[in-house]
This record gives C-alpha cells, sequence and structure tokens, in this order.
C-alpha cells in the first residue's frame, strides 16, 4: 500500500493506525506522571515523617512538571490529525536538515529540514521544529556524530503539508509501510513574521485558503 496514492495523509490506514499510537502513547504518559504524583505524596504524607519532605520535593516537582508540559502535548496531536486530514504524503530521501539555528527563521528553532517549494521545487525552503517537547529522538538522528545507523533511520522522511506554510513529519517504520514519530513543522521565515511572503514563493489563493484549512493562523499573502 503505496501512502503516496492518497490524496490525503489520513486516507492511509497505517497513518490513522501510527497517529492513534502516539494519542494512547501520550496519554498513558499523562496518566503515568499524574499517578506518580499522587503516589509520592501519599508515601510523604501516610508513611514518613516531615524530615523526609526535602527529600521528595525534588521528585514531586519534576512528575507535576511533566505532567503539565504532557497536557500541551494534546492539542499539537490534534493539530496534527487537521493536516494529515488536508495533504497528502511525501516520501523524501536525503533531505538537507541541522541543528545549528538559521540566521533567516525568525523566533524559536530547535532543528530544521529543507523542503522543495511546491511552486518551485528547484526551491527549498527550511521548515524547523518550533518547540523542543518531544524531538530528542529526531536530534540524535540529526547530530552530526549520529552513527550510520541512527542517521539511516530519518533517511527518507514522510511529510504531509505545505513548506510554505505547515507541515507534520516522520519516520519510516523498519518495514517503510508505515510512518512513525509525527512531529509538527512550521515555516517562520513566510508571511507570519518573517524575511518573505507565500505570494513570492507562488501560493496560490487555493494554497491558502488550504492552509488555512489545515490550521495556519493567520495564513496570507
Amino acid at each position: 500500500m503505496n501512502p503516496t496514492d492518497h490524496s490525503v495523509a489520513w486516507e492511509h490506514p497505517p497513518t490513522r493506525r501510527a497517529w492513534s499510537k502516539q494519542l494512547a502513547a501520550n496519554a498513558v504518559a499523562l496518566l503515568g506522571w499524574i499517578a506518580l504524583w499522587v503516589a509520592l505524596l501519599a508515601v510523604l504524607v501516610v508513611y514518613l515523617s516531615p524530615g523526609y519532605t526535602i527529600l521528595f520535593v525534588p521528585f514531586l516537582i519534576y512528575s507535576f512538571y511533566r505532567a503539565f508540559i504532557q497536557l500541551f502535548v494534546f492539542p499539537a496531536i490534534f493539530r496534527m490529525k487537521h493536516v494529515l486530514e488536508e495533504y497528502p504524503w511525501l516520501l523524501l530521501a536525503d533531505t538537507t536538515h541541522g541543528l545549528t539555528d538559521r540566521t533567516d527563521v525568525v523566533g524559536r528553532q530547535y532543528g530544521w529540514f529543507e523542503f522543495p517549494n511546491p511552486a518551485r521545487p528547484e526551491e527549498r525552503l527550511p521548515m524547523v521544529f518550533p518547540r523542543h517537547w518531544g524531538v530528542g529522538w529526531w536530534h540524535r538522528r540529526m547530530a552530526p556524530r549520529a552513527t550510520p545507523e541512527l542517521k539511516t533511520e530519518i533517511r527518507v522522511v514522510w511529510l504531509a503539508g505545505d513548506p510554505r506554510f505547515i507541515g507534520v513529519i516522520a519516520a519510516s517504520s523498519p518495514d517503510g509501510s508505515a510512518p512513525r514519530r509525527f512531529r509538527f513543522l512550521s515555516q517562520q521565515t513566510g508571511a507570519n513574521g518573517g524575511r518573505h511572503s507565500v505570494a513570492e514563493w507562488g501560493a496560490t489563493a487555493e494554497d491558502i485558503e488550504r492552509g488555512r484549512r489545515a490550521g495556519v493562523r493567520p495564513a496570507s499573502s
């Protein structure tokens, strides 16, 4: 089953299953951190004397922090679903990427990939990880000192989106039949605060409207 044969990524059954697994994994992680916080607090209050409080405070703070951060993952996961419902998959090999900050990118960046402009394929546009949450797996494989075995895992990347606006990136499963490790990429050199406009990149009114349906706010020329 070729994922690029579908008009949008969401029509690809392995994609829907992979997205559901990622949603479930994050739900389990959230419940796990909450359960750990409650358990630590119960042990401290019920079984230990107040003198042990200072030993438990760092663990209580960390587990609360991880649970709090985990809450922000769910809106991102459902935003990714909107992108997958709007754009087809592209499978791209040996895509240029890096971890150093690019001077043409506005705002925070935690690694970047370059993808062809849909209007001018010879032109490459950078897209960045806009948040640091959950990108450690990608960073270990993007690092210049990564082993060849690790680099091979992202030699082919899946992209659903438009490099002029927004995208969802994924790595291939070991057999290459399904995506995994979904993460957001955003365009931060364009109309949303950057130096270029999407009109300069050949975006049409239809492209802009498609970006809006995928969740770009604002998607303007």
